[in-house]
């Protein structure tokens, strides 16, 4: 259900009352010193380098007849909002500290720069560096975007086709060459990429920051020309309307809040401001209707939504509201030929259920069932053609593929059978179709694309991803187990390892979770992984409460004062992968990213024996501090996830006790590595900073704590394809390094 979820800063909290019996089943309290750490002259030196100190300025923070003191509260810029966009302006004492940080992890890492090297040509080695997308035709042109060879970003482009047979008829046009747009930036991301209904202009977003304040460019495509920039403000979320003269874009405020949608001309010239979202804790977005008849206006927070249509075919047209917002309440727009259908988890429909209601009068009185709420069968997405809808499910945390038919009204399922796998379906331009285009992949099967037709049942396959080094399935093993949790569920954990690596308990593992916001972490093939698996780890993922591997009760049973179940869970699944003999306890590498990072964050604090390091990317660990400011870009629209400890005492002690930061205990630590971004609107910089010199100050062992902060970018660290798998291979040296594994490559790189 990710695609129908704001972006957000990736949070969670559990309760005072969970800990403490967390505490008492667990006898936590009891065993809080860390495994010894593995043998390693790596580790060895790096503990003979000097760490920086921050600096301690004690700051007494009262808050609904609570005190906590915080000793780095200084570290967040007064002028964060302008660091966001002018990063030149950090203050001089935070840009020393940051830096010193850096230069310490430089130092300490060293000795595995070649190591680091050889892990990013592994990864790059598997990445077709010309690849291609499979082309979406639409009208007279099939688009789809490429790499060049060595290329750092896409390049968008399209070709003719032939009306008859719909193969190409004519010469690649470049729509926008994304290695040229980046030449003269340190970095660049692009939101949008959109062409308009007549082919003659694109329309696209780019940010040079990664702050996510994005211009919106059009250009025509005949001369190549920058005919318009609407605006340097957008979200990077816009749509054309039909006449391919008028565009709907999304305004990001100060606080980098998406709250207003504007309509203009291609050619610039005045905005017009259609909709203005009041609620700070509501961000907006625009998008366009299946058969493209209605753009589309989600005014929604985490747990509730209303819509707006506008006539895609009048620019003139007002904004007409659907239904009015309600408490835990959402609603998500199908277009078919003569009616609405809406997926919805109104009336207790917990793991939603879709209903239809007519065109002319689509308002909630008018809603019928036409696919009924199942508990435990998720339905988390759905596409509408004309003639067919097609839902996508996930059962006992598996997907699948449901085609409906509208006129007749039978339906069935597309199945596969590994243990553990992954699927995708994908809208196309064009609605008067048969043909569903989905794809499949499983941690060790490389990603197929399938053309479908949902008339004959038949499918084609159009691309298998190609691995240019090499790549056998064959050679790896995939697992799907259940691991008993505290309460006595089931998690689901999959499982990828090498063919040759024993599962007695001698191996390393690196277990991956996430675990907030409903968002479901699927059975991908990933290359990124393969250099630890290749090298004797296990690799593995959680797929804990607070996501939605096993329907939306699992993500409830995962937030706000259920939330200690998420942090269980993971600490659940690192037990279960040594009890069955996949790794061993001490010998697990933690490793998140945002809400991944503050479910490793708490994970260390909780059971920091169970782990050899943690690695924290991006990591949301700062909670109390950051969910008591609503200035913060994500604050407001995130107290539906956790609560709000401005206003009530009951949030504040749930989300005090889990805060990573507020935490940290005098007691022995796994290694640590923490990132962050100084751009970052979602998790902002300071976050990890703090995380890293107070774990420094307090921990009783000597194991490292390291930081790297990205001066350059924001959430998503490097912008570049390539750029990024260098931070990649940064983490992956430093989780060989802690479980013992680096120091035998190194030595053997350096002796050749």
């Amino acid at each position: 259900m990710t695609s129908r979820k704001l972006a957000g800063r990736i949070g969670a909290g559990l309760t005072a009352l969970a800990l403490a019996a967390c505490s008492q089943e667990t006898d936590m309290t009891a065993d809080t010193t860390a495994a010894a750490p593995q043998t390693s002259a790596l580790i060895e030196r790096a503990r003979g380098l000097e760490a920086p100190r921050a600096e301690q300025r004690p700051v007494e923070i009262e808050q609904l007849g609570f005190t906590r003191v915080d000793e780095y509260q200084w570290i967040k810029d007064d002028n964060w909002q302008q660091v966001m966009r002018e990063p030149d302006v950090l203050d001089s004492d935070i840009r020393e500290l940051l830096d010193a940080e850096n230069a310490y992890l430089d130092a300490v890492m060293e000795p595995t720069a070649d190591l680091q090297e050889r892990i990013f040509q592994e990864i790059r080695g598997r990445i077709k560096e010309d690849d291609s997308s499979v082309p979406e035709r639409d009208g007279g042109y099939e688009y789809f975007t490429r790499y060049r060879e060595g290329g750092q970003y896409p390049i968008y482009a399209r070709r003719p086709i032939d009306p008859e047979t719909g193969e190409p008829a004519g010469e690649e046009e470049i729509l926008v060459d994304g290695d040229a747009e980046a030449a003269d930036f340190d970095y660049l991301d692009f939101s949008s990429m959109e062409h308009s209904p007549d082919h003659q202009y694109v329309a696209f977003g780019v940010d040079i920051r990664g702050s996510e304040y994005y211009e919106i460019r059009i250009r025509e495509i005949a001369t190549g020309a920058i005919v318009a920039t609407l605006t340097d403000e957008s979200s990077g979320d816009f749509v054309w309307a039909n006449d391919s003269e008028t565009l709907y874009w999304v305004w990001r405020d100060e606080n980098s809040r998406s709250k207003r949608v504007y309509r203009q001309s291609r050619s610039g010239g005045a905005s017009e401001l259609i909709y203005e979202e009041p609620d700070d804790g509501f961000f907006v977005s625009v998008g366009t209707s299946d058969g493209d008849n209605y753009v589309v206006i989600n005014a929604g927070g985490h747990t509730s939504n209303e819509l707006r249509l506008i006539d895609a075919n009048d620019p003139t047209a007002e904004p007409q509201l659907i239904a009015p917002r309600e408490e835990n309440v959402e609603y998500y727009l199908t277009e078919a030929r003569d009616r609405f259908y809406f997926l919805t988890n109104a009336d207790g429909a917990v793991d939603f259920k879709i209903v239809a209601a007519p065109i002319d009068n689509p308002g909630r009185e008018n809603w019928e069932d036409v696919v009924a709420h199942r508990p435990g069968t998720l339905i988390n997405a759905v596409i509408g053609f004309a003639d067919w809808q097609v839902r996508m499910e996930r059962q006992n945390a598996l997907p699948r593929i449901v085609v409906h038919n509208y006129e007749s009204g039978e339906e069935y399922d597309i199945a596969f059978d590994e243990e553990a796998y992954s699927l995708g379906i994908s809208e196309g331009y064009e609605f008067e179709t048969d043909t569903l285009r989905f794809s499949y992949e499983s941690p060790s099967t490389p990603e197929e694309t399938y053309d479908f037709d949902m008339a004959s049942r038949e499918r084609v396959l159009l691309k298998r991803q190609e691995v240019p080094s090499g790549h056998n399935p064959e050679d790896y093993v995939v697992r799907r187990i259940m691991a008993p949790g505290h309460d006595g569920v089931e998690i689901p954990v999959t499982i990828l390892h090498h063919r040759d690596t024993p599962v007695d308990g001698s191996a390393p593992l690196l277990l991956y979770g996430y675990g907030s916001y409903g968002i479901t972490i699927p059975a991908a093939f990933r290359v990124t992984p393969l250099p630890l698996v290749d090298r004797g780890m296990v690799y593995a993922i959680a797929h804990i409460r607070g996501g939605m591997a096993n329907g939306y009760q699992w993500y409830l049973d995962g937030k706000l004062e259920q939330k200690i179940n998420t942090f269980r869970d993971f600490v659940s699944a690192g037990e279960a992968l040594a009890s069955e003999g996949y790794t061993s306890r001490g010998n697990i590498v933690a490793y998140g990213g945002s809400a991944g990072g503050l479910l490793v964050g708490a994970a260390i604090n909780l059971q920091p024996d169970l782990f050899a390091g943690a690695i924290a990317a991006v990591p949301f660990v700062d909670v109390i501090n950051t969910m008591s400011d609503a200035e913060l870009p994500l604050t407001p629209p995130e107290w539906p996830e956790w609560g709000n400890p401005i206003e009530n005492a009951q949030d504040y002690e749930t989300m005090y006790a889990y805060s990573p930061y507020d935490q940290i205990q005098e007691m022995d630590y796994p290694h640590v590595l923490a990132t962050g971004g100084l751009t970052d609107p979602r998790v902002t910089y300071w976050e990890p900073t703090k995380f890293v010199a107070r774990l420094r100050d307090r921990r009783t062992d000597d194991g490292l704590t390291l930081l790297k902060m990205n001066m350059g970018a924001g959430h998503g660290g490097a912008s570049g394809r390539f750029d990024s798998l260098r931070e990649t291979a940064l983490n992956w040296a430093f989780a060989l390094m802690v479980v013992g594994l680096a120091d035998e490559e190194v030595e053997a790189i350096a002796a050749e």
